[in-house]
């Protein structure tokens, strides 16, 4: 698979601005842009994981400290989840 490179230009004093150093900031702005894509559903989160240049699971952790939630579901899709919860419960009892 082919890669590209985006550019983003920001202020040099910004990072520091934030109490972070350069890299950081590069970092954290590379998770952040993972992260939105994976919230919006444009991605799934081992897609995102490998942009934010992460494994998935530590991709996820990550995700709390922006208060994303882990799993995208629409309100019919957790619904449909729900009742086949209860479905098996009833099943297996």
């Amino acid at each position: 698979m082919t890669t590209r490179v985006l550019k983003i230009p920001y202020p040099e004093d910004l990072p520091q601005a934030m109490g972070k150093k350069p890299e950081d900031f590069e970092d954290e702005l590379r998770f952040l842009v993972a992260a939105k894509l994976y919230e919006m559903g444009l991605v799934s989160s081992g897609r995102a994981a490998q942009l934010a240049g992460l494994g998935r699971v530590e991709f996820l952790h990550r995700l709390a400290q922006y208060r994303i939630p882990v799993f995208n579901y629409s309100l019919e899709e957790l619904e449909r989840e729900i009742q086949e919860a209860k479905a098996r419960a009833k099943e297996s009892s």
